[in-house]
């Protein structure tokens, strides 16, 4: 019988060191924020059209370019397989790259129609890792782009890592900010499916979903938001909401907020002077 090397094993102490720190975040940023009712959606489509339009550039130019959509009658598949490509690009122009994002979009139209009829049902059935390859292989789809698709839109339970993540595990000591997306992601998903077991777990998101108030990043409740979805996919789906809200009022790229983060007590000792 094969014996597992000492640095093998000393390997996967650190792994499970790192994973039990992931799932005490996850635990203290839930309890104190709640539901962060991502993604903010009418439909699978609009998460869709989102996830490529917020590709290097803020969420609120993202929603005025889908707020000219919903106006023009376009956010849907027939809308944007109709629409001639120059209207499309002054509608999302709010969102930058306009021209470059308005050929992605019809792009994953004639994907969606020559691969699967045109069926968002059909396209989200298949198995996550094909799946997941198929819009890998469309242009301008990066892993963080597919994995938004198949969690929020298709219910697949793939965590999305994104550049606060990175920041959150660097300066916390977990995981070098240049770390390869697959194994960040990988280590999400083992660290979390601890919480998906949780019956309390699910019950606090549930009561959390009626709370009053917009807590970190969170948004308002919205169809897609509020879908039923797996536990796994659930608690994927609010720890990338929950990271996004440090990210962005606390782990900030410079002169970040750490005295008043939730996630300060896990800051190890003398890194809020050395990140000042």
């Amino acid at each position: 019988m094969s014996r597992i090397s000492p640095q093998n094993e000393k390997g996967r102490e650190k792994e499970k060191v790192k994973e039990k720190e992931i799932l005490r975040y996850y635990r203290a940023l839930s309890r104190a924020w709640g539901a962060q009712h991502w993604w903010p959606a009418k439909s699978r489509f609009e998460v869709i059209v989102g996830a490529y339009l917020t590709q290097n550039t803020a969420w609120t130019n993202v929603e005025q370019a889908l707020a000219n959509l919903r106006s023009a009658e376009s956010l849907s598949v027939e809308g944007i397989r109709e629409i001639p490509q120059g209207r499309l690009e002054r509608l999302i122009r709010p969102s930058g790259y306009f021209r470059q994002k308005a050929q992605r979009l019809k792009m994953f139209v004639t994907f969606l129609d020559d691969k699967h009829g045109g069926s968002l049902e059909r396209l989200f059935s298949q198995p996550t890792g094909k799946l997941r390859e198929e819009l890998l292989g469309l242009n301008g789809v990066g892993p963080e782009t597919a994995d938004s698709i198949l969690l929020y839109a298709g219910n697949h339970p793939v965590f999305v890592v994104d550049a606060y993540t990175r920041r959150i595990l660097d300066r916390h000591g977990i995981l070098p900010e240049k770390t390869d997306y697959e194994e960040i992601r990988e280590s999400f998903e083992k660290a979390l499916a601890t919480a998906a077991r949780e019956p309390e777990a699910s019950l606090a998101n549930a009561a959390a979903r009626q709370a009053p108030g917009i807590r970190g990043a969170a948004h308002a409740p919205s169809a897609m938001s509020t879908a039923a979805c797996t536990p796994l996919a659930q608690v994927y789906n609010e720890m990338h909401g929950l990271i996004v809200g440090v990210g962005k009022y606390y782990c900030k790229k410079s002169k970040p907020a750490c005295e008043a983060c939730p996630l300060q007590p896990f800051l190890p000792a003398g890194r809020v002077r050395a990140i000042d």
